[in-house]
C-alpha cells in the first residue's frame, strides 16, 4: 500500500494530469500486486460513473456557460452595482454581491472567476482600485460559488458519501451568507484603512430598473432551490430545469444568445464534463483500492487513538484538507478522501451534511493556492498578473475565509438549520 501512495505522489509532482496519476497508481496495484483481471478494473471505473446524480454535472456546467454567453452576467453586475455601489469601497462590495447572485446559477468557482469576475476586475481597475486588490476580492468571492446552491462539489460528495444532495444544497445557504458577511466586513475594514470612497450614489430609480432587467436571471436560484424543497424535482432534474431556463432567458427574454454561441457553449460543456468524469472514474478506482486494502479502517483507528473529541477531529481534518486542497482538484479529493474519512466522522457522531459543507469550503480555499489552484491561474490570466503577484494579492483575503471556515466547523447548526427546517435532516 505505501507503494501505491508513493507512486501517486511522485507521478503527480512530475506534472502529470491528476486522472492519469490516480489511474496509473491504481493500475500498478491491481495489475501487478493484486493481479486482478482487466475487466474488474474497467468495471470499477465504469461503476464510478454509473450514477444518476452525476447527470447533474453536465447540466449545471451548461447552465453556467449559457448564463455567461447570453450576457446575463452583465445584468447581474448592473443590479449588484446599483444595490451596493454606494458603500465605501463600493465596487469591492459589488464584486462580492455579484458573485453571490451568480453562485445560484453556475455552481463552480472557476465559472464565477472566469465569468462575472472578468467584468468585476475591469470595472474596479477603471475606478482606480489597484489590480491586486481587485484580484483578491474576486478570488475570495469566487469561493462562494460552490457553497451556495447549486454546487458541483456537493453533487460529487452526495454521490460518494450517499448523502442527500438536496440537504447539502440547503446546508450551504447559511454558511454562504456567513462567508459573504465576513468578506464584506474585511472589505469595509480595507476601505476605511485605505480611504476608499463610494463609487456611485444610491438611486431608487436605478435600483428598480436594474432589478427589472436582472429579475428573470435572479429567479434561477429560486427555481432550483424552490423546486427541490417542494419536491417538484430531484437535483439532477433541477440542473435540467436550470438549463431550460437559461435557454429561455438567452433566446426569448434577452435575445442575446445566438446559435453560434450555443454551439460553442455546448462544445465547452462537453470538454469540461469529460475532464470531470475522467477524474471521477480514476478516483473511483483509486478509492476502491484504498477501501479493499483497509486504508480507511487503519486511518480511522490511527486518528481515534489520538482523540475522540469530534471538534478536535474536525480541526485536524481541516488542516489535512487545506494542505491536500493545494495539490489536488476538489473532485479528486472528495472521491479519494470521503471513503476514508466517512467512517471516522460517523463513529464520533459528526453529521455527514455538516462535514460535506465544511469539506467543500476547505477545498474552495485550496483553489486559491499554488501549485494547482485553478482559480489562481484563471485570475492570473484574466488580470494579466504573474502567479506570484496574484498569490500575494489573494493572501490577505484568506483571513475572512479561514474565519468563516472556523465558524462553520465549530457551529454545526449554521449548516444544519435549513435542512432540518425542510425535514431533510433529523
Amino acid at each position: 500500500m505505501p507503494i501505491l501512495i508513493f507512486v501517486f505522489v511522485v507521478v503527480l509532482l512530475a506534472g502529470v494530469p491528476v486522472f492519469i496519476a490516480l489511474a496509473g497508481a491504481s493500475l500498478l496495484y491491481t495489475h501487478f500486486i493484486a493481479k486482478l483481471p482487466d475487466f474488474v478494473i474497467l468495471h470499477r471505473m465504469a461503476g464510478g460513473l454509473d450514477s444518476f446524480p452525476l447527470l447533474a454535472i453536465p447540466f449545471f456546467i451548461l447552465a453556467g456557460n449559457l448564463m455567461n454567453s447570453a450576457g446575463i452576467t452583465n445584468r447581474i453586475y448592473d443590479f449588484a452595482a446599483a444595490a451596493a455601489g454606494w458603500m465605501r469601497g463600493g465596487l469591492a462590495h459589488v464584486n462580492v454581491l455579484g458573485s453571490v447572485i451568480f453562485a445560484g446559477m453556475s455552481g463552480t468557482a472557476i465559472a464565477d472567476a472566469a465569468g462575472i469576475g472578468t467584468i468585476e476586475i475591469k470595472a474596479m481597475k477603471d475606478h482606480g482600485y489597484s489590480k491586486e486588490f481587485a484580484v483578491g476580492v474576486t478570488a475570495a468571492s469566487a469561493t462562494l460559488g460552490p457553497i451556495f446552491p447549486p454546487s458541483l462539489p456537493f453533487v460529487i460528495y452526495g454521490m460518494v458519501a450517499n448523502v442527500s444532495i438536496g440537504a447539502l444544497f440547503l446546508g450551504g445557504v447559511v454558511p454562504g451568507v456567513v462567508m459573504m458577511a465576513f468578506i464584506m466586513l474585511y472589505v469595509t475594514y480595507c476601505a476605511r484603512r485605505y480611504g476608499m470612497g463610494r463609487d456611485q450614489l444610491f438611486r431608487w430609480r436605478v435600483l428598480g430598473m436594474t432589478l427589472v432587467a436582472a429579475l428573470p436571471a435572479l429567479l434561477t436560484p429560486a427555481l432550483i432551490i424552490g423546486g427541490m424543497t417542494f419536491g417538484w424535482f430531484t437535483p439532477t432534474e433541477a440542473a435540467i430545469a436550470a438549463c431550460a431556463w437559461a435557454l429561455l432567458l438567452g433566446i426569448v427574454f434577452y435575445r442575446s444568445l445566438t446559435w453560434k454561441q450555443f454551439y460553442k457553449v455546448t462544445l465547452d460543456t462537453i470538454e469540461s464534463t469529460a475532464a470531470v468524469l475522467l477524474i471521477v472514474a480514476a478516483a473511483s478506482l483509486f478509492g476502491w483500492v484504498l477501501t479493499t486494502t483497509h486504508v480507511a479502517e487503519q486511518a480511522a483507528a490511527a486518528l481515534l487513538t489520538i482523540t475522540e473529541n469530534p471538534y478536535v477531529i474536525l480541526l485536524l481534518i481541516n488542516v489535512l484538507l487545506l494542505v491536500v486542497g493545494c495539490f489536488l482538484e476538489p473532485i479528486a479529493v472528495i472521491s479519494i478522501l470521503v471513503p476514508i474519512l466517512m467512517p471516522i466522522i460517523l463513529q464520533v457522531g459528526i453529521d455527514p451534511v455538516h462535514f460535506g459543507v465544511m469539506m467543500t469550503l476547505n477545498l474552495m480555499i485550496g483553489l486559491l493556492h499554488p501549485p494547482l489552484g485553478m482559480v489562481l491561474f484563471v485570475l492570473s490570466r484574466v488580470a494579466k498578473l504573474s502567479v506570484e503577484r496574484t498569490t500575494m494579492a489573494i493572501l490577505p483575503f484568506l483571513i475572512p475565509l479561514l474565519a468563516a471556515l472556523l465558524a462553520v466547523t465549530l457551529i454545526p447548526e449554521l449548516t444544519l438549520w435549513l435542512p432540518k427546517l425542510a425535514g431533510l435532516v433529523k
